[in-house]
């Protein structure tokens, strides 16, 4: 299931178009790759904070995007995700791995995995600081995830 967007439920997403889908004819397996577009969640504080001009520039930016890459396999019932961010590159890099498969114990279950990395570099003392933001962030969306599949 991937949601439309915007959405209630992830309302700095504002937009995601699909840029790429095919189906592999021997395997079924569906392979998606969309752009999200999001509002910038970095706080206006640390936009203000920072004293290097392209750093700063490319903090105020009131957008980023997101490129994440699905494959949906049906008769295996299981979904791989991976998904990194395309904007700030020269500074960070975010990424995501995501898995959702039918659980061992109970075919009407869910198990979910996640995996995310996070990097800020050219940022001097602010690398942690942004770190520590984009972290929390991102243990919000798992909450998230989480909370929908035990619905």
């Amino acid at each position: 299931f991937l949601p439309q967007y915007p959405s209630p439920m992830e309302k700095h997403v504002t937009a995601v178009e699909t840029v790429e889908e095919r189906t592999d004819a021997s395997t079924g397996i569906i392979y998606r790759r969309r752009i999200a577009t999001c509002q910038n969640v970095i706080p206006e504080m640390l936009r203000k904070v920072t004293t290097w001009r392209d750093l700063a520039s490319v903090l105020k930016v009131p957008d980023i995007y997101l490129e994440e890459e699905s494959w949906l396999n049906m008769q295996k019932r299981n979904m791989s995700m991976k998904t990194h961010c395309l904007t700030w590159t020269q500074y960070a890099s975010l990424s995501e791995e995501s898995v959702f498969r039918e659980s061992q114990e109970n075919p009407d279950w869910t198990d979910f995995t996640q995996k995310g990395r996070i990097s800020v570099t050219g940022a001097g003392l602010l690398n942690c600081v942004l770190e520590a933001f984009a972290q929390s962030f991102l243990k919000q969306g798992v909450k998230k995830v989480s909370h929908l599949l035990l619905k």
